[in-house]
């Protein structure tokens, strides 16, 4: 009868152990998938604004039209990027 209980309380200890395991996986997945989608947005807004300086140097007239257009791309990648902060968070949380 001392084996028996002997093993459930080891058996307690390593199904809590395995808990904390992928406690500890969950963060480090959501930290990583931040991280990536903000390290992928900073680097892609930096393209967008090289270019549009390179654009705005060969043709200085159509300086307006390329800052629209610059501005309205990164928008869309800063909110793909805030989309995948959120998700990152969520599967934290969850």
């Amino acid at each position: 009868m001392l084996l028996v209980d002997q093993s459930s309380a080891f058996a307690q200890e390593a199904s809590e152990s395995a808990a904390a395991a992928a406690s500890w996986g969950k963060g480090l997945g959501a930290g990583l998938a931040a991280g990536i989608a903000v390290l992928g947005a900073g680097i892609g807004i930096g393209r967008i604004g090289g270019d549009a300086c390179n654009a705005t140097a060969r043709q200085p007239e159509m300086g307006g039209k390329i800052f629209i257009n610059m501005i309205l791309t990164a928008a869309l990648i800063e909110g793909v990027a805030l989309f995948a902060v959120v998700v990152g968070f969520l599967m934290q949380a969850g």
